[in-house]
């Protein structure tokens, strides 16, 4: 192991190790694990969770939501910003959308949401409305941040729109993209369990937050926020690895 990276794993561990002692050391002076349990007793939980089958479905599911109102949200929030960089039309006329759901608070979102769909869609459909204007203002910013000098040279040469966008616009904006996907992800994980802690979904790890937190079994409710940062991280390093791995595939 490079001693950079040997150096930045022990100061990641002494993050860690200290967050766990103020942890504890909170606990003690709250005196009560009804309130704030330590590390050890959500540990102890955490550990007895993960073998129950509720908890591997309410993942399970869980991930499916955030999965499938990422699928939705990406293409559509990567078009429609392409629409609006290239095209100044375009982009007026769907300016008020971005800025519609970009102002509206999350818990508004949910609620309004649950109206129209039931339980099991509405994580998904909120997912997909708080991550459409972040892919969406990804790609914008990637079409505004191409080299007029590219511009000026596909103008000269006279390429089509289509060789534009596939030879200049994509190949520009594709790591504006992958950054707004990375923070779509951690962001869709957060929005997803809000929405199930609120409308409480069939095997939901919201609906465990919930259930715990309305049977006053607080070490559970931090064991099933301890599983979704997890998750929420794993999926994160997931997905880093993919990138850094195609991009290894890449063209140098």
């Amino acid at each position: 192991m490079k001693p950079s990276l040997r150096s930045s794993w022990f100061w990641s561990l002494a993050g860690a190790g200290t967050l766990l002692v103020l942890w504890e050391c909170a606990s003690r002076l709250m005196g009560s694990e009804l309130i704030l349990p330590g590390p050890l007793p959500v540990f102890r939980r955490f550990l007895a969770l993960v073998q129950t089958r509720v908890f591997l479905e309410s993942t399970g599911r869980t991930f499916l939501r955030v999965c499938l109102g990422l699928l939705i949200s990406a293409p559509l929030g990567i078009a429609a910003g392409l629409a609006a960089g290239l095209e100044k039309r375009a982009g007026a006329f769907l300016g008020p959308f971005f800025k519609l759901i970009s102002a509206t608070p999350v818990m508004a979102v949910i609620l309004i949401v649950f109206l129209v769909f039931n339980a099991e869609r509405t994580p998904v459909f909120t997912v997909f409305l708080m991550v459409f204007p972040v892919l969406s203002a990804n790609a914008l910013e990637g079409i505004h941040s191409v080299d007029p000098g590219l511009k000026e040279m596909a103008a000269a040469y006279g390429f089509s729109r289509r060789e534009k966008l596939s030879l200049i616009y994509l190949p520009s904006i594709a790591p504006f993209i992958l950054g707004g996907l990375k923070s779509a992800l951690s962001l869709s994980w957060k929005v997803a369990v809000a929405a199930e802690v609120l409308v409480q979904p069939f095997r939901a790890l919201g609906t465990g937050m919930q259930r715990a937190k309305a049977q006053l079994e607080t070490a559970e409710l931090f064991a099933w926020t301890a599983a979704t940062v997890i998750a929420a991280a794993l999926s994160e390093l997931l997905f880093t690895l993919l990138i850094r791995r195609w991009n290894r595939g890449g063209p140098s």
